[in-house]
């Protein structure tokens, strides 16, 4: 019966060690996925690199039209510097994207409150990140373009003033906690119009705040 009861005793034990040994593993991995999940912040060495304009070789200058093209979209953009986002014509809008195509720039998940302007508490880090980009002495002189869009849920007028007053809140926190002069950052909102994915309208990507870095491309100086 010794032998019994123990050979039993040391089953039960078993049992229960591979029971515990299981839920350890279960919470481990989702602790793993939770901290993956959380963790999509893009540092701000990362925002600095997308954001920094190629140097062109000697051999690569830009010829004359290119130069001609770069001083019209200069004067442009020293037009818009200081505006409100409100005050943008559709037609300004459009351009602002166009040259915005072949600038340098970055797409970042900045969440806010449902249906709000307000930046959520968790995007904070992400925010901060941008901050300390575009305040790194490499970017000195920059004008920047904080463009935000929206997913396809809701009316075309909703989605509009939602993503202008989104652009406007991150300025706003740009220029409050990093000091950064208000005519560096140019806000405009694109609504529904410019889906990322437009396969999947509804999708978390479209919602997004894309910075783009309006300065030319500098020439190498060897």
């Amino acid at each position: 019966m010794s032998a019994t009861y123990d050979t039993t005793r040391a089953g039960i034990l078993a049992t229960r060690f591979a029971r515990v040994a299981i839920a350890a593993g279960v919470v481990m991995t989702m602790t793993i996925g939770m901290a993956l999940a959380g963790d999509s912040t893009v540092s701000s060495d990362q925002i600095l690199q997308a954001l920094t304009p190629k140097k062109l070789t000697r051999s690569l200058t830009a010829a004359p039209e290119d130069r001609a093209k770069m001083a019209a979209e200069s004067k442009f953009v020293q037009s818009i510097k200081g505006r409100t986002t409100r005050s943008l014509s559709s037609g300004e809008r459009d351009q602002i994207y166009a040259i915005a195509q072949d600038k340098p720039n970055i797409d970042l998940e900045i969440n806010f409150d449902y249906n709000s302007a307000n930046i959520s508490q968790g995007a904070q880090s992400q925010v901060d990140a941008l901050g300390k980009a575009l305040t790194d002495p490499s970017m000195k002189g920059s004008t920047f373009v904080l463009a935000g869009h929206t997913d396809a849920v809701g009316s075309d007028p909703f989605n509009q003033d939602l993503s202008e007053r989104r652009a406007d809140a991150v300025k706003k926190y740009l220029t409050a906690k990093y000091g950064m002069a208000t005519s560096d950052l140019v806000t405009v909102g694109y609504g529904k119009t410019r889906l990322k994915d437009p396969n999947d309208p509804k999708g978390a990507e479209n919602r997004r705040v894309q910075v783009v870095n309006m300065a030319d491309n500098k020439a190498a100086s060897n």
